[in-house]
C-alpha cells in the first residue's frame, strides 16, 4: 500500500512542477505579446496548478486505512477534490469569455505575434501530452479519480492550446480576430470537460450507483448455483473503492456453517472481478 501511495503521490507532485513551469512561462509571454489566447492559457494552467496541489493532498489523504471516525476510510476526499477542480475550471471560463467578447466589442483584438508565441504554446502541448499520459496511466492502475481528473485538466490544455495556436498562426496573416475567438473556443472546451468533472465527482458525492457495477454483480451472483437468488443489490463508491450489500437466498435446511461458506464464496467471486470492492452479504434461508 505505501509503494502505491508514493507511485501516487510522486505523479502528482510532478505534475504540479509542470503547471508550475507553465503558468510562469505562459504569463510571461503572453503578458508581452497581448495575447489574449496566450493569456487565457496562462490563467487555465494556474488554475491546473491549483488543482494539482489539491490532488496532490487528496492522494496523500485518500490512501489513509478507515479508522475510528472514517469508517468508509477517506476515499471521498478524491472525489472532493474533482469537485473543487471543476469550480476552479468554471472560473477559467468566464474570465476568458469576458475578455474575448470585451475585445470582439470594443475591435481591440491586435496582437504582437512572435517566435516565443509560438516556441511557448508548442512547449506546452508537448509537456501536456506528456503529463496527461502518464497520469491517466496511474490512474487507471490504482482506479483513482483525483488523478484521473488531473489527467484530464492536462488533456484539456492539449485541445485549448491547439487551438490557441491555430489563433497565432491567423494572427501571423494579420487576422487578429482570431485570438479572441481561439479563446472563446477555449472557453467551450473547458466548459465541456468541467461538466463531466462535475457530474461524475457529484455523483460519486450523493452515492450514486457507479455504471455498470449492478450489472457485473447480477451477472457474477448468477453465476453460483448454490444462491437460489437475490436481491436489493446497493452498491457506492468512495474514492477508488466500491461497497457493495446484497442478500441472497440459499436452502433453508443448511448448516450455519455451510450457508457461511456460500457467502464467503459470493464475496470472494465479486472481489475477484471487481477490484477494490469491499462486500457484505446477508443470508436467507429459503
Amino acid at each position: 500500500m505505501n509503494e502505491n501511495n508514493n507511485e501516487k503521490k510522486n505523479i502528482a507532485l510532478s505534475s504540479v512542477v509542470a503547471a508550475i513551469f507553465l503558468t510562469g512561462f505562459k504569463l510571461v509571454v503572453g503578458i508581452l505579446t497581448g495575447s489574449l489566447g496566450i493569456l487565457s492559457e496562462a490563467l487555465h494552467s494556474a488554475l491546473d496548478l491549483v488543482a494539482a496541489v489539491v490532488t496532490l493532498f487528496a492522494v496523500r489523504i485518500s490512501d489513509k486505512p478507515a479508522d475510528y471516525d472514517h469508517n468508509f476510510g477517506h476515499g471521498k476526499v478524491e472525489n472532493i477534490s474533482a469537485l473543487i477542480e471543476t469550480i476552479l475550471l468554471l472560473v477559467t471560463c468566464i474570465w476568458i469569455i469576458y475578455e474575448a467578447v470585451s475585445r470582439l466589442i470594443t475591435g481591440k483584438t491586435e496582437i504582437e505575434v512572435t517566435a516565443w508565441s509560438f516556441a511557448v504554446v508548442i512547449i506546452s502541448i508537448i509537456i501536456d501530452f506528456s503529463r496527461s499520459r502518464a497520469l491517466h496511466r496511474v490512474a487507471k492502475k490504482y482506479e483513482s479519480q483525483a488523478l484521473e481528473a488531473d489527467a484530464l485538466h492536462f488533456k484539456t490544455d492539449i485541445w485549448s492550446s491547439s487551438v490557441v495556436l491555430i489563433g497565432l498562426i491567423a494572427a501571423k496573416f494579420s487576422y487578429h480576430i482570431a485570438d479572441p475567438i481561439a479563446a472563446l473556443m477555449v472557453a467551450i472546451i473547458v466548459l465541456s470537460v468541467s461538466y463531466r468533472l462535475g457530474k461524475r465527482s457529484i455523483d460519486a458525492l450523493v452515492d450514486r450507483a457507479p455504471e455498470g457495477i449492478t450489472e457485473k454483480v447480477t451477472e457474477i451472483v448468477s453465476s453460483i448455483s448454490d444462491v437460489l437468488h437475490f436481491h436489493d443489490i446497493r452498491v457506492r463508491e468512495s474514492g477508488n473503492r466500491k461497497f457493495i450489500e446484497l442478500n441472497i437466498h440459499v436452502e433453508k435446511s443448511l448448516s450455519v456453517e455451510r450457508a457461511h461458506d456460500i457467502a464467503s464464496a459470493v464475496e470472494e467471486s465479486i472481489q475477484q472481478k471487481i477490484s477494490n470492492s469491499s462486500i457484505i452479504v446477508h443470508i436467507e434461508p429459503d
